[in-house]
């Protein structure tokens, strides 16, 4: 037996409880790993509330990314042994001592990457990777607006594309959280809170918009953000933190500018054996050469997941957040 967060039905933090669980042995092509750390997202709060289904139903353990070492393997699994150091983004369950993943999820720490930072990195990292390299070719002649600056998957965005070249305009809700986004990439910041970002944009721009803005926050910035956009850019909504966009009009692409609007997610970036390694293999280059720095801000105990959550919702916390088991 080990111990788990568990759902039982969903809603808020206080959902979530810490129970044991019968593990059992990994069956053909799955790995059983003990968790060394496991990564925080807001994802998290989507399968918890229930805006995201789980996709086994109720209950389930919540938790998308983690690290670990591998404990043992099933038949067939040829590519890694007990004692391998590996981390992995999904499916569904990381909120656990232990759990069993499919081979084919896990990725090899490499030496010079540490467990917390691996585990703190994955999906906001192999997110920035899509985001940058994937969905939208970012280049030196590109001027972005990445919304929720400070955030885990913000801080590493901003690193990334300002190596990249490009121009890099954020927001964030504090002067805290303004002054942690320009130390990490971004020559341009907005205090949403106080400052109307459209207007800002069009001033730091000359008038001319972005050629792409990352929208993770949804609801309070939509439709903001498509006045951001030059006339044939491109709109990318990857989250929506503060509330699911309703009777989203298609028709505003047109009004705007002959805008382009993606609703892209890491597991479609990933879905392949080769895509994964392609994109975690970038990632942890970029990492272990310097030009993106993990910031492992909050930690929590696995146990008290409900408190990480409450101030996760809360915007209380920056950078990367890693629950102990």
């Amino acid at each position: 037996m080990v111990q788990a967060i568990r759902v039982h039905e969903t809603g808020g933090p206080d959902v979530m409880r810490w129970e044991q669980v019968d593990l059992g042995e990994p069956g053909p092509a799955e790995v059983r790993i003990r968790h060394t750390a496991i990564g925080l997202n807001f994802i998290d709060t989507y399968f918890r509330s229930g805006l995201y289904p789980a996709p086994a139903g109720l209950p389930f353990s919540p938790g998308n990314e983690g690290a670990g070492v591998v404990q043992s393997v099933g038949d067939g699994v040829t590519n890694l042994n007990p004692g391998d150091r590996v981390a992995y983004v999904g499916p569904l369950g990381a909120y656990a001592q232990e759990r069993i993943v499919p081979a084919d999820n896990l990725v090899v720490i490499p030496d010079g990457i540490d467990d917390k930072t691996a585990a703190g990195m994955m999906l906001k990292g192999m997110t920035a990777q899509y985001l940058l390299r994937q969905t939208f070719a970012v280049g030196p002649d590109t001027t972005l607006l990445f919304h929720a600056a400070a955030g885990g998957v913000g801080l590493i965005a901003g690193q990334w594309a300002a190596h990249l070249g490009a121009t890099v305009i954020g927001t964030a809700g504090s002067d805290e959280k303004i002054a942690l986004a320009k130390a990490h990439g971004y020559q341009h910041m907005i205090n949403y809170r106080t400052e109307n970002f459209v207007e800002r944009v069009k001033e730091i721009t000359g008038g001319k918009g972005c050629d792409v803005v990352y929208d993770s926050v949804g609801q309070d910035t939509y439709p903001g953000s498509l006045d951001c956009i030059r006339p044939l850019g491109t709109w990318v909504s990857f989250g929506q933190s503060s509330g699911p966009i309703a009777d989203f009009n298609l028709g505003l692409l047109a009004q705007k500018g002959s805008l382009f609007a993606t609703r892209p997610t890491l597991f479609t970036y990933i879905a392949t054996r080769d895509a994964l390694e392609a994109t975690a293999g970038e990632l942890f280059d970029v990492v272990q050469r310097g030009i993106v720095k993990i910031e492992l801000n909050q930690e929590y105990r696995l146990a008290n997941a409900i408190q990480a959550h409450e101030d996760l919702e809360g915007r209380k916390t920056t950078g990367t957040t890693v629950l102990i088991p």
